[in-house]
Protein backbone atom coordinates (compact mmCIF):
# COMPACT_ATOMS: atom_id res chain seq x y z
CA UNK A 1 0.00 0.00 0.00
CA UNK A 2 1.45 3.27 -0.98
CA UNK A 3 1.67 6.12 1.54
CA UNK A 4 -1.12 8.14 -0.38
CA UNK A 5 -3.30 5.13 -0.36
CA UNK A 6 -2.64 5.25 3.88
CA UNK A 7 -3.77 8.31 4.53
CA UNK A 8 -7.11 9.32 6.68
CA UNK A 9 -8.62 11.46 4.17
CA UNK A 10 -12.07 13.34 3.75
CA UNK A 11 -15.00 11.61 4.82
CA UNK A 12 -12.89 8.86 5.96
CA UNK A 13 -11.58 10.29 8.31
CA UNK A 14 -13.91 11.35 11.51
CA UNK A 15 -13.55 14.74 11.37
CA UNK A 16 -13.48 15.29 7.72
CA UNK A 17 -17.01 16.94 7.68
CA UNK A 18 -16.82 18.42 11.16
CA UNK A 19 -13.36 19.99 10.14
CA UNK A 20 -12.33 19.81 6.56
CA UNK A 21 -10.14 22.81 6.53
CA UNK A 22 -8.65 21.17 8.93
CA UNK A 23 -8.44 17.60 7.20
CA UNK A 24 -7.41 18.91 3.93
CA UNK A 25 -4.34 20.72 5.45
CA UNK A 26 -3.77 17.17 7.07
CA UNK A 27 -4.32 15.48 3.60
CA UNK A 28 -2.60 18.16 1.11
CA UNK A 29 0.16 19.27 3.18
CA UNK A 30 0.86 16.75 5.82
CA UNK A 31 0.81 13.42 4.16
CA UNK A 32 0.80 14.71 0.38
CA UNK A 33 3.94 17.45 0.57
CA UNK A 34 5.72 16.90 3.95
CA UNK A 35 4.99 13.08 4.05
CA UNK A 36 6.22 12.52 0.48
CA UNK A 37 9.50 14.46 0.40
CA UNK A 38 12.67 12.37 -0.04
CA UNK A 39 15.04 13.74 1.92
CA UNK A 40 14.59 11.32 5.07
CA UNK A 41 12.71 7.86 4.42
CA UNK A 42 9.07 7.26 5.28
CA UNK A 43 10.18 5.16 7.84
CA UNK A 44 12.37 7.63 9.68
CA UNK A 45 9.62 9.84 9.13
CA UNK A 46 7.44 7.69 11.39
CA UNK A 47 10.15 6.73 14.42
CA UNK A 48 10.64 10.87 14.84
CA UNK A 49 6.58 10.97 14.93
CA UNK A 50 6.10 8.16 16.89
CA UNK A 51 8.88 9.91 19.28
CA UNK A 52 7.28 13.28 19.16
CA UNK A 53 4.43 11.90 20.20
CA UNK A 54 5.37 9.69 23.07
CA UNK A 55 7.40 13.12 24.05
CA UNK A 56 3.93 15.19 23.60
CA UNK A 57 2.28 12.51 25.61
CA UNK A 58 -0.34 12.46 22.48
CA UNK A 59 -0.93 8.31 22.72
CA UNK A 60 -4.54 9.03 21.15
CA UNK A 61 -2.92 9.77 18.01
CA UNK A 62 -0.16 7.30 19.12
CA UNK A 63 -2.41 4.38 17.51
CA UNK A 64 -2.59 5.63 14.24
CA UNK A 65 1.30 6.29 13.76
CA UNK A 66 2.61 2.72 15.22
CA UNK A 67 0.13 1.12 12.63
CA UNK A 68 1.99 3.67 10.36
CA UNK A 69 5.59 2.93 11.51
CA UNK A 70 4.93 -0.45 11.05
CA UNK A 71 3.43 -0.35 7.35
CA UNK A 72 6.27 2.34 6.50
CA UNK A 73 9.25 -1.13 7.75
CA UNK A 74 10.00 -0.24 11.38
CA UNK A 75 9.62 -3.15 13.53
CA UNK A 76 7.96 -3.71 16.69
CA UNK A 77 11.54 -4.30 17.97
CA UNK A 78 12.87 -0.80 16.97
CA UNK A 79 9.56 0.65 17.89
CA UNK A 80 9.45 -1.01 21.48
CA UNK A 81 13.06 0.61 21.83
CA UNK A 82 12.64 4.10 20.75
CA UNK A 83 9.74 4.31 23.33
CA UNK A 84 12.15 2.76 26.03
CA UNK A 85 15.06 5.03 25.11
CA UNK A 86 12.58 8.20 25.32
CA UNK A 87 11.49 7.46 29.21
CA UNK A 88 14.77 8.96 30.29
CA UNK A 89 14.23 12.09 27.98
CA UNK A 90 10.70 12.51 27.73
CA UNK A 91 9.88 11.29 30.91
CA UNK A 92 8.86 7.21 32.76
CA UNK A 93 4.61 8.97 32.79
CA UNK A 94 4.88 9.01 28.71
CA UNK A 95 6.74 6.08 28.32
CA UNK A 96 4.89 3.50 30.29
CA UNK A 97 1.38 5.27 28.38
CA UNK A 98 2.51 5.00 24.88
CA UNK A 99 4.03 1.19 25.58
CA UNK A 100 1.02 0.20 26.92
CA UNK A 101 -1.00 1.73 23.32
CA UNK A 102 2.19 -0.12 21.50
CA UNK A 103 1.53 -3.66 23.06
CA UNK A 104 -2.37 -2.74 22.47
CA UNK A 105 -1.51 -2.35 18.40
CA UNK A 106 1.64 -3.99 18.26
CA UNK A 107 1.46 -7.20 19.88
CA UNK A 108 3.87 -9.14 21.77
CA UNK A 109 5.18 -11.07 18.78
CA UNK A 110 7.37 -9.61 15.48
CA UNK A 111 5.08 -10.65 12.84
Amino acid sequence: MSQKDNRPSGDRHPLGRFAPGLIGFTDDVLFGQVWERAEISAKERSMITVACLVTGGNVEQLRYHLVRARDNGATRIELVEVITHLAFYAGWPKAMAAMAVAQEVLGSEED
